[in-house]
């Protein structure tokens, strides 16, 4: 009897699988709330923040991600959303204002910014849609604005089970 060799069509159809997951960066997130800074609770204190500012560690959020927030309903001006961000910055890896989701989408946004679209030209390209990191929908969206003036085809889910996207026309 005869037996015919089995073909993994997935492995021979030329499609490129991406992993957004790989884009994760691997560091601490951490959410400072200026709401600590305000006295009373309500205003902040131009001399007293400047005081903290001074002694604070900042050492301590060296290579750490930072999102910074204001939890209270209070007087903050801009000003001091600036001093902050320029006491972390010589220390933390990214810092944005906003909460832990803010600062997950700018990561991935910055990660998607090194990706080089052309390396993708005219590739059956398929976006992976499982992950143990939690990837935020926003970096899909980039990805995508990203990859179609440039893919064949661009698809989501896995190389064996895809959602097409874009398929780019014919000539």
């Amino acid at each position: 009897m005869e037996t015919e060799e089995i073909v993994n069509r997935v492995a021979t159809s030329g499609i490129i699988s991406l992993d957004l997951e790989e884009l994760y960066h691997p560091g601490e997130r951490v959410l400072y709330d200026i709401k600590d800074n305000l006295w009373q609770g309500m205003i902040l204190k131009e001399k007293d923040f400047r005081d903290f500012l001074k002694s604070h560690d900042w050492a301590a959020y060296s290579g750490k991600n930072v999102a910074v927030t204001c939890s209270e309903d209070a007087i903050v001006p801009t000003w001091a959303y600036m001093l902050l961000a320029s006491h972390l910055e010589p220390y933390a890896h990214q810092v944005v204002f906003g909460d832990l989701e803010v600062l997950e989408a700018k990561l991935f946004s910055d990660a998607i910014a090194g990706i080089n679209a052309y390396e993708y030209e005219a590739k059956r390209v398929v976006v992976k849609g499982c992950s143990k990191y939690p990837v935020p929908v926003s970096a899909y969206m980039e990805i995508t604005k990203l990859l179609k003036p440039v893919v064949q085809s661009l698809m989501f889910g896995e190389p064996c089970s895809t959602v097409p996207l874009y398929k780019k026309p014919k000539a």
